[in-house]
């Protein structure tokens, strides 16, 4: 007993660094602070920089008895494994009122204070949806964080790479001084990856402000950027036709119905950008603008479009029509769309001919989800045009509404058409389909 015990403590033991540190990855904290109390050597493995190279940090925003240690086991952490971070996420999920945000604000200043003196590594850095123009944010909290995080910006801007202020919601010269702090010590910034998407407030027209196009101007190696169609004009895209023509490879552009976006932009401005940047690919996001008249103001053939996103949100409108939209518009980007999205209560007119035909008509598609009011067969004629090779899709999502509650025969036909296709779904399909009562 004693040697079998002896030879389980010894293969313990001598268990290889790589091997023990790969033990401790898998572990959440809590228990990383109960194997480091087992013996020297696994308190040592607990300090491996390879552990703590990336980091969410999450606080609830509901007053409860667990908040307070949320927010010192977040600059607990920092103060121990701060110096390690490469990659650090900070999620403060929908605060219910002004004293948590000022706990929140307390907190970062001091999280971000000691992380700016301690570390020299962090390259990524994603806060989200702030919404710092809610009423739960007194001017004097946001104000107060917002100074904090330009601070910690200006320590940081010479090695961060991806920055992501998604939903912050600031006025346009908060925004601008954030992004202007990454350039601080150069005026220009090296960041590759930008997320600014709902990062200015509603209603704001960015577009036509020369501050923010001051403010990209200081962007030299941008390859991702996302932003909202507010802040696109021609401009802009000269700004990165001039200075990032060399890096960039994608532009994700959301356009939401109460953004503004009735600008004028010139389709030379796109063809000068895309030519520079032969490797761009730019992806649309659409919230409720169906309208084919905005539309077509916005989807300009010299744009590279790889990827389509049309949602109306169940709204219905009698006298919008989907079709020259699908039979006009998208049928310009046949030879570059990739991924197609489409989202809407087209409950008033039949659509079923005009969306195959697009379908098959772009020749590099292979994602598609479309919830619409569609017939049964739609789906079978997609699967045997697939089947055919005449077109090649790899993953079909399709949510088909009914004006009934009962699903009962649609979901009959749909396990029929799913037999006689199961081959092919199982062997080239991401595949899923269902019949959807939308009263």
């Amino acid at each position: 007993m004693e040697n079998d015990s002896e030879l389980q403590q010894s293969c313990w033991a001598y268990l290889p660094n790589v091997c023990l540190s790969h033990v401790f990855w898998w572990l959440d904290d809590r228990d990383r602070s109960q194997a480091a109390l087992v013996c020297k050597r696994w308190n040592q493995a607990m300090y491996s920089g390879s552990l703590w190279r990336t980091r969410t940090i999450t606080f609830s925003g509901r007053p409860s008895r667990l908040n307070t240690s949320e927010f010192e086991s977040a600059l607990w952490y920092v103060k121990r494994f701060g110096k390690y971070l490469e990659h650090l996420e900070i999620k403060f999920l929908n605060p219910y009122n002004a004293v948590l945000t000022r706990k929140f604000q307390v907190t970062m200043r001091g999280l971000l204070s000691h992380l700016g003196k301690c570390n020299t590594r962090l390259v990524s850095l994603t806060i989200q949806h702030l919404e710092l123009d809610r009423l739960v944010w007194r001017n004097i909290i946001k104000n107060q964080f917002i100074k904090n995080l330009i601070i910690f910006l200006k320590r940081m801007g010479t090695h961060l790479v991806h920055l992501s202020l998604k939903g912050a919601r600031v006025t346009l010269e908060e925004g601008c001084e954030l992004l202007s702090s990454l350039s601080y010590l150069k005026n220009k910034s090296f960041a590759s990856e930008i997320n600014i998407e709902d990062f200015f407030s509603h209603h704001l027209s960015i577009y036509s402000s020369p501050l923010f196009h001051q403010t990209m101007s200081t962007f030299r190696n941008l390859v991702i950027l996302t932003l909202n169609y507010n802040c696109i004009s021609d401009e802009l895209l000269d700004i990165l036709c001039e200075h990032n023509a060399h890096s960039l490879w994608t532009i994700n552009i959301k356009c939401h119905i109460h953004d503004p976006h009735g600008q004028v932009v010139w389709g030379m401005s796109w063809a000068n950008l895309a030519k520079r940047a032969p490797k761009l690919k730019v992806n649309f996001f659409f919230e409720r603008v169906m309208k084919h008249d905005s539309l077509a103001r916005i989807l300009l053939a010299e744009i590279p479009l790889r990827s389509i996103s049309l949602r109306s949100c169940y709204f219905s409108d009698p006298d919008w029509s989907m079709r020259p939209t699908l039979t006009n518009l998208l049928p310009a980007y046949k030879h570059s769309l990739q991924k197609l999205t489409l989202e809407f209560n087209n409950n008033h007119e039949s659509l079923d001919e005009e969306l195959l035909q697009l379908v098959l008509s772009c020749k590099k598609l292979f994602f598609l989800k479309i919830w619409a009011f569609l017939r049964v067969a739609f789906v079978e004629r997609l699967l045997q045009n697939q089947a055919e090779g005449k077109c090649t899709l790899r993953t079909m999502k399709v949510r088909i509404y009914t004006n009934r509650y009962e699903t009962i025969e649609e979901d009959r036909m749909l396990r029929d058409i799913f037999r006689r296709y199961r081959d092919l779904i199982d062997s080239e399909l991401n595949y899923f389909v269902i019949a959807y009562p939308m009263m």
